[in-house]
This record gives C-alpha cells, sequence and structure tokens, in this order.
C-alpha cells in the first residue's frame, strides 16, 4: 500500500500540468508580441535617427536592420513553437550567422574612415569571421544529418 501511495503522489496533478503547460504558451505569446513591439520601435528609431543624413547615421540604420533580422529570426522560432513544430537548430545558427555579420559590417563602417585601424578591431574581425565559417560548417552537417524521431 505505500509503494501505491508513493506512487500517487510523486507524479504531479495533471491539473497542475495543464496549467503549467497553458502558462507557458501564454509567456512564449508575450515574448512573440514584445519581440514585434521592438522591431516596430527599432524601424522607427532607425528612421529618426536618419535626420540629418550622415555617413554615422546611414551605418546605424543598416546595423538596426541586421538587428531585425536577428528578432525576426527569433519571433519565428517562438512561432514554430506556439505551432507545436518540431525544433529545429537551423534558426539558432542563422541567427548566429547574422549576428557575426552584423558585427563585421559594423566595425568594418567604424573603422573604414580610420588612418590607422586598432590591431584589436582586426582581431575581432578575424575571429567574427571565424565564428562565422564554424556556423556555417555546423548548419551544413545539421542539414545532411537525418532527423531522429
Amino acid at each position: 500500500m505505500d509503494k501505491q501511495n508513493e506512487t500517487r503522489h510523486s507524479s504531479p496533478p495533471k491539473l497542475m500540468v495543464s496549467w503549467i503547460i497553458k502558462l507557458d504558451m501564454f509567456l512564449h505569446m508575450v515574448v512573440a508580441a514584445v519581440l514585434v513591439l521592438a522591431c516596430f520601435a527599432i524601424i522607427w528609431f532607425a528612421f529618426k535617427s536618419l535626420i540629418p543624413l550622415s555617413r554615422e547615421s546611414v551605418i546605424q540604420v543598416i546595423n538596426d536592420m541586421l538587428l531585425i533580422l536577428i528578432i525576426l529570426e527569433l519571433l519565428w522560432t517562438v512561432i514554430r513553437f506556439l505551432k507545436k513544430k518540431k525544433f529545429l537548430l537551423g534558426p539558432y545558427i542563422s541567427i548566429g550567422i547574422i549576428a557575426a555579420v552584423r558585427r563585421i559590417l559594423l566595425i568594418e563602417a567604424q573603422t573604414s574612415s580610420m588612418k590607422h585601424v586598432p590591431v584589436e578591431k582586426l582581431y575581432e574581425i578575424g575571429l567574427s569571421a571565424l565564428v562565422v565559417l564554424v556556423l556555417i560548417v555546423s548548419y551544413y552537417i545539421s542539414y545532411k544529418t537525418p532527423d531522429e524521431e
């Protein structure tokens, strides 16, 4: 009798599990809404920063647009979860690639008008390029690996 009681009390009640799943879905929807609002805010401030038009403002807009791409990739990941689709590694790898390329472009844009580029910036560009290459290889491997369920 003790073992039966112990087994009955060790698993959470179905109502509690159901409530936690509903709470999880709600929080994912809140995150999705916040990501959409963040995209609109970034677009708004990006276009606002174009006045007055300057080289720096254009660089900032490009940086902001790449940030929006990262946010949209995250949003699609949340949407896939809400649609109860299977987990995919590809979107996370593409987020990493976009982020690394964004960093390379930003550093290049910031240092293009300098007469002497600091060595640290060159190291950072090289490291970001290496990250892109590793992520591309990772994407290729994950794409070629058969799905196991």
